[in-house]
């Protein structure tokens, strides 16, 4: 069976993720720190598959992997996994609330704890960490009464403790995970098409051109989100997500017909969606 590359190290989310939806798919599961050494590893032939956060029901989209995808890599996707959030706080054996000097976590994580951060801990500065597990497994070798917003799972593998459970502030949070490779998913009758649009040139009614192109063929967005193209100041290229596989009838000509009008048009797949809870 083939090896699937994750955002690591072991802890995380994804991997809380990926162990409850995929496990038997994979022999081999290799933590990565970064989501881009996630993506470049698939690039490269060191893992079959990569599965990485793009989405959050709180804080929206994880820009790097979007612009991962976008700029460094020629990766499909072929699934993507919805799964809930619950987060923890977690510090050493011992250490009380009233001693944490200081949490640290991923960005995403401690923005979908902000105000659970802020009444509880109004004093204690927030550092980053490239994911929870990375900040469990630093609160674990510290000698400072630290706290981290992590998993569970996390918390077992680095021997902490779990103070307060679902920190998040949202109880219905889930995060959009993909799984990446460099395969064309099958259709299914319901699926996802994900693509980046480049338009030729900033001018009033680009982007209703590729809004009317969906339209059109009555094909429902399911996101769209603009970022930078890294060139200018006030350049964007639109990530979206559509409903319909790259196969059916009025997706592939909406394509077609975008191809005409785009700078550039790529394809990051076509897959099976997700079953919402």
């Amino acid at each position: 069976m083939p090896s699937i590359g994750y955002l690591g190290p072991r802890g995380t989310l994804t991997q809380e993720a990926l162990e409850a939806n995929l496990t038997g798919d994979f022999d081999r599961l290799v933590p990565y720190p970064t989501v881009p050494d996630v993506l470049l590893a698939v690039q490269d032939g060191d893992v079959d598959n990569g599965m990485v956060p793009i989405e959050n029901s709180i804080e929206g989209s994880v820009n790097v992997t979007l612009d991962t995808l976008a700029f460094e890599t020629h990766l499909l996707i072929e699934r993507e996994v919805v799964y809930p959030v619950r987060l923890c706080l977690v510090t050493r054996k011992g250490v009380s609330t009233g001693e944490i000097s200081g949490v640290i976590s991923h960005p995403h994580a401690t923005a979908q704890c902000r105000r659970f951060l802020r009444e509880r801990f109004p004093e204690a500065p927030v550092t980053a960490a490239n994911s929870t597990a990375e900040a469990a497994r630093t609160v674990s070798e510290s000698g400072e009464p630290l706290a981290a917003i992590a998993t569970g799972l996390a918390a077992g593998i680095y021997g902490l403790e779990v103070v307060e459970r679902d920190a998040e502030d949202y109880p219905d949070n889930v995060t959009r995970f993909v799984v990446v490779g460099k395969e064309h998913a099958p259709r299914t009758g319901s699926d996802k098409t994900s693509l980046i649009c480049f338009i030729k040139a900033n001018r009033p009614g680009s982007l209703l051109e590729i809004l009317q192109e969906f339209a059109s063929h009555r094909i429902n967005l399911t996101k769209i989100e603009s970022r930078p193209t890294r060139k200018a100041l006030g350049e964007y290229y639109f990530f979206i997500d559509i409903e319909g596989h790259s196969e059916d009838e009025g997706v592939s000509a909406a394509i077609s017909n975008l191809e005409g009008i785009l700078r550039e048009l790529k394809m990051l797949g076509s897959y099976p969606a997700a079953a919402q809870a």
